[in-house]
């Protein structure tokens, strides 16, 4: 007995360990999809000149193409971890589309992204004028690691053409940007069509193995030891004007403006300097649509130690914009600045800039996805995942918009629900489920990288916490459903979910990018709304054999019986007591449709056993 117990338990222990949640490389880069590709001056006579500095802080998605010759890699600020001024180039599997460069094979290891400059006219240089490369680099960043066979790799174009490597480093993980000292004294680099490039070798099909490049420089007389950077920057992106939500409609702020709004202005400035400076900054705020002034802040100081990331806090302002119609939208700009300590101090890196966006939605997330969330499912049981929200004043739910990760290969078959709760079984609760729209499937290419989809009938929620999220059923191929996860969101992610037949709160940082839609109130709260379909129910459930369907009214309908994938397994004429054999079909979840009077009824769910 106790052997038989001790077995039990085993078992047990290994399926909660094998079912729970889980990260993945993205496999997707919406953000690159959005923006738009530069055409490339790499066939110009334009040529760059020293002393050359990069840092990358035009984030526009794509490498300026008046210093660079092909826009393979990302530049961003969400991918880096504690950068040396704001933006990098994130070097991934990925090519400049967003898309895998390798979208069948998995395992394939070979040169994946480049970064290659415009040509350089060196050829009046000499050995003697100490001409010094240097860059920073960071492994892993908010990505996966690049293991030991993947590298990032210099390449200098020669005399002849021939491009060789000048430096290379093997994968590993986390850790702070390093910077990298080389000198250009050989001749055979001093010639009318100098260049450089970097090259990171990836498993082609993943954002996996990333790697992030900032702060490029090369000048004459320069030395080895010449490693200060003399840069007074910012690094993180500013927080947001609200306290919790990153996005939501302008009526649900104004509606409760002191709780929404966040009590500080927050962002980070790196003193590249090697020794302490005292760092001036404030702000500017105004409405971007109407261009009208918000606030202007006074500026503020902080005395920041020699090559230290600081967070700085502004007072936060109270001004808004008087609403006129039900749902306006609107967008706050708030500009961050910092003053230069020197002329030689770079400019472009010294503001920043913040937009609140007062849309139809509610968002916890920024809008980029660095990973990927799924879960693992136990065979017989759904995966169910549960973000809480709330509303300041009742509201209607009209959808949701989901940003999925691409998945090699792409997981189109893979079905599953999304579920409104008023409440879920956490910390006393009960489920209550409100609404639930079945037969939905992931999509990838929209230009907003969000998948929204429309339920069949508005929601009418009354002020308070919701929570909506997936249901992935058991028994069918919608495992490992990959959704976005905005892993720079530091605070409380929201989210729960169930593999197990209960309810977790989530182990995993970051927000998962799903957003309820809200739209036109239409009632004042669920129970004002009724279901116009005729009540009809099946019985028994779980089922083997037989299943009986019960329609009120005793009306004849037409049945279908669809698997998860969306295929007519069964079909025929019901009426009320009518018995249904459904032992040809094989054990798993169904839904049953039923086509009463020309109208087809909302699905029902069984499960076979």
């Amino acid at each position: 007995m106790e052997i038989r117990l001790l077995c039990i338990l085993l078992f047990l222990n290994s399926f909660i360990l094998r079912a729970q949640e889980h990260v993945a490389p993205l496999d997707f880069n919406g953000s690159i999809r959005n923006a738009k590709q530069p055409v490339s001056t790499s066939k110009t006579t334009a040529q760059l000149t020293l002393p050359y500095f990069e840092d990358f802080a035009q984030l526009s998605g794509f490498p300026d193409n008046t210093k660079w010759a092909d826009y393979n890699v990302y530049i961003n600020n969400t991918m880096c971890v504690s950068p040396v001024s704001r933006g990098v180039a994130t070097f991934d599997g990925l090519d400049s589309h967003g898309l895998p460069y390798n979208q069948s094979v998995s395992t394939a290891l070979v040169y994946a992204d480049s970064l290659t400059s415009l040509t350089f006219d060196l050829s009046t240089n000499q050995p003697s004028d100490s001409i010094y490369f240097s860059f920073f680099y960071q492994p892993q960043g908010n990505g996966f690691s690049p293991e030991a066979p993947d590298s990032l790799m210099l390449f200098f174009r020669k005399s002849n053409n021939a491009w060789t490597k000048v430096w290379a480093k093997e994968g590993s993980t986390l850790d702070s940007f390093k910077q990298v000292m080389i000198p250009i004294r050989d001749t055979v680099f001093m010639h009318t069509t100098f260049q450089f490039c970097f090259v990171n070798k990836a498993s082609l099909n993943t954002n996996d193995d990333v790697w992030n490049v900032d702060y490029i420089r090369i000048a004459a007389g320069r030395s080895m030891t010449d490693t200060a950077v003399n840069d007074m920057a910012f690094t993180t992106d500013p927080s947001y004007l609200l306290n919790d939500y990153t996005y939501m409609p302008y009526r649900q702020f104004m509606a409760d403006v002191s709780k929404e709004r966040a009590t500080q202005l927050l962002t980070t400035i790196h003193n590249n300097y090697t020794s302490q400076q005292t760092a001036t900054y404030g702000f500017t705020a105004y409405e971007k649509s109407l261009g009208t002034p918000l606030f202007t802040s006074s500026t503020s100081s902080l005395n920041i130690a020699a090559d230290t990331i600081a967070q700085v806090s502004l007072p936060m302002y109270s001004n808004t914009i008087p609403s006129t119609k039900l749902y306006d939208y609107f967008t706050f700009v708030t500009k961050f600045f910092v003053q230069s300590l020197s002329a030689s101090d770079p400019k472009v890196n010294d503001t920043i800039v913040r937009e609140q966006i007062f849309h139809n939605y509610l968002a916890y997330d920024d809008g980029t996805a660095e990973k990927a969330y799924y879960l693992n499912l136990f065979p017989t049981l759904p995966g169910k995942t549960a973000i809480d929200f709330h509303l300041n004043q009742p509201d209607t739910i009209l959808g949701v918009s989901i940003y999925f990760g691409r998945q090699v290969p792409l997981a189109y078959g893979k079905y599953f629900s999304v579920a409104v709760y008023k409440d879920i079984s956490m910390t006393g609760g009960s489920d209550q489920l409100i609404y639930q729209e079945d037969f939905l499937v992931p999509a990838y290419d929209r230009n907003d990288f969000y998948w929204t989809y429309k339920f069949t009938k508005p929601v009418p929620m009354s002020a308070g916490t919701f929570y909506m999220g997936t249901i992935q059923p058991a028994l069918s191929n919608s495992d490992s459903l990959y959704i976005g996860l905005d892993v720079n969101r530091q605070t409380s992610n929201h989210l729960y979910y169930n593999v197990v037949g209960y309810w977790q709160p989530s182990a995993i940082q970051g927000a998962l990018m799903i957003r309820p839609v809200l739209g036109e109130i239409i009632a004042s709260g669920v129970n004002d709304v009724k279901q116009k379909d005729t009540p009809w129910s099946v019985s028994p459930n779980p089922c083997n054999d037989f299943v009986q369907i019960n329609i009120e009214g005793r009306k004849d309908a037409d049945y279908e019986i669809y698997d998860v994938a969306g295929r007519m397994v069964l079909t025929g004429r019901a009426a009320d007591n009518i018995i249904i054999n459904i032992s040809g079909i094989a054990p798993g979840v169904y839904y049953i449709k039923l086509r009463l009077d020309g109208v087809m009824t909302s699905p029902k769910k069984i499960t076979k056993y």
